[in-house]
Parts: structure tokens; C-alpha cells; sequence
């Protein structure tokens, strides 16, 4: 399976860069394209201080133009949209493939007092559900949001389902790229899976903070290993995985050969 991760900032209605970005993908063979949080919207910071309109105006549009790409480049992209139903704005995780379009509410959202996305977007708050699971040639993702990531609770949504690779859009800032980088290498290989994570770049500042967002895109294997990733640039990564690394790791560390035996899977 060849994918790619295409490291941006905030795109705003410019679809200039994706148009050429998915182009060279495309030549190159790539199936699946991963884009970072925040990268087709606006950050949160400036969400809040955004009509419900505009909000509404600009997902319309940067569906449509992801809808075309897909379909004319036969290639399935996952993105972070803002979205609004009713007048209300949740945050969503699409996949435009070239016949559909699929979207996953994120289950757990930020909720800090500087950074308060619980409160802002209409999300459901409810037991927790499967992410969002695909194929695409056979080889199978799941989709969680950059947050999501801390979370035993959707790993063990995503235990049963064999999953080849997780997808991790993401919005990381304030220098945390060493944790980020361990939890990622960690999921991989207790999971045995790809773990691909894109990450945005660019910088907002606030009458607080600094909002650095460093980019720092991976690749991790089923290993643990960390095979690709990113400066703080914008760049495009593709990267190949295969099916059978993914089930020779599963048979070297034998996890989910205990919790059979347990009947704990």
C-alpha cells in the first residue's frame, strides 16, 4: 500500500497547493492521502471568533473540491473538516473516496482551559463507538483524531477489527514532539499496526500563547520502529506498507495470540 501524508498550514479557500500536491501523488501511485488537523479550516482560536455562516461556506466548498480530487485521481483522501448541521459546528474526520464520502464525529475532544474544543463544537458526548474503519485494496485503516490517540478505550474499539494501519491526523504544538513521537512508536507496536501521522505546521499567537505547530509527520511500523518522518516544513511524504510485515509482526510478539487464548478479543 502506498500513502501519503501532505504536511500544510491552514489552507484557507486556496486549493492551489492541494491541486499540485495530489497530482504528484497521484503520479507516484499513492492510494490513500492524509491531511493534518486544522489545515483545511482555520485553527480553533480563530473558529470561535468565526461566524456560523462562513464556518458553513468555506466546509461546503472544501468538500466539493476533495470530492473532485478524489474522484478524478481515483484516490482516497482522509481530512479533518469542520462542519455545520442545524447551525451547529462539529468536528469531523471526512474520507472522500472516489465513489463516497464517509464522515467520523471525533468521540474526545480537548477540553483545557485555553484550548476548550469540548465546549465549542456539538459533538455528541456518549459511550464510546468504533472509529472509522476502510479499505482500500485490501489493506484496512482506522481513523482516530491526533486527541484520540491517548485513549485505551478506542484501541480496544479498534482490537478485533485487524487493522493494517492507523491513521492520526493531528494539530501538535508548545515543543511537545518527543511525547508525541513515544506515544505514536508505542500504539504501533503494542497494536502491530502502521501508525501514519500527519501533523500541520504554521503558527497562530493569541494574547497568551504562541501556538507553534511543528509539524514532526511519522511513519511508525508494526515494530515500534519509526521509518518516515517530517522537519517543520511543508513537504509531501509518501511511504509504503505492506499487509505482510503487519501479520509477521502479530506472529513475532504473539499479543493478540494471548487475549485469544483468554477469550479476551
Amino acid at each position: 500500500m502506498r500513502a501519503a501524508v501532505l504536511q500544510l498550514s491552514a489552507q484557507g479557500l486556496s486549493s492551489t497547493k492541494l491541486y499540485n500536491y495530489i497530482r504528484i501523488a497521484h503520479k507516484q501511485g499513492v492510494k490513500v492521502l492524509l491531511l493534518g488537523e486544522y489545515i483545511l479550516n482555520p485553527f480553533f482560536k480563530e473558529l470561535e471568533s468565526m461566524s456560523v455562516a462562513m464556518i458553513k461556506e468555506q466546509a461546503l466548498l472544501q468538500s466539493k473540491i476533495l470530492k473532485e480530487l478524489s474522484s478524478t485521481y481515483n484516490m482516497t483522501i482522509v481530512a479533518p473538516l469542520i462542519i455545520v448541521k442545524k447551525k451547529e459546528v462539529y468536528k469531523t474526520i471526512a474520507k472522500f473516496a472516489p465513489n463516497s464520502t464517509s464522515y467520523y464525529q471525533q468521540q474526545l475532544l480537548i477540553n483545557y482551559s485555553h484550548w476548550n474544543e469540548e465546549k465549542f463544537f456539538a459533538n455528541d458526548v456518549k459511550k464510546l463507538q468504533s472509529p472509522l474503519v476502510f479499505k482500500v485494496d485490501g489493506f484496512k485503516f482506522g481513523v482516530i483524531s491526533g486527541f484520540e490517540l491517548h485513549f485505551d478505550e478506542l484501541f480496544l474499539q479498534l482490537s478485533s477489527k485487524n487493522i493494517d494501519c492507523i491513521l492520526v491526523p493531528s494539530v501538535s504544538t508548545f515543543e511537545s514532539y518527543e511525547r508525541w513521537k513515544a506515544l505514536i512508536l508505542s500504539r504501533a507496536f503494542t497494536n502491530n499496526c502502521y501508525v501514519l501521522r500527519a501533523n500541520r505546521i504554521g503558527k497562530f499567537q493569541d494574547k497568551e500563547f504562541s501556538w507553534k505547530f511543528y509539524g514532526d509527520s511519522v511513519l511508525a511500523s508494526p515494530n515500534g520502529e519509526l521509518l518516515e518522518h517530517l522537519g517543520n516544513k511543508e513537504e509531501l511524504m509518501i511511504v509504503d506498507m505492506s499487509h505482510t510485515e503487519v501479520i509477521q509482526a502479530r506472529r513475532s510478539w504473539g499479543f493478540k495470540e494471548a487475549l485469544h487464548k483468554r477469550d479476551s478479543l
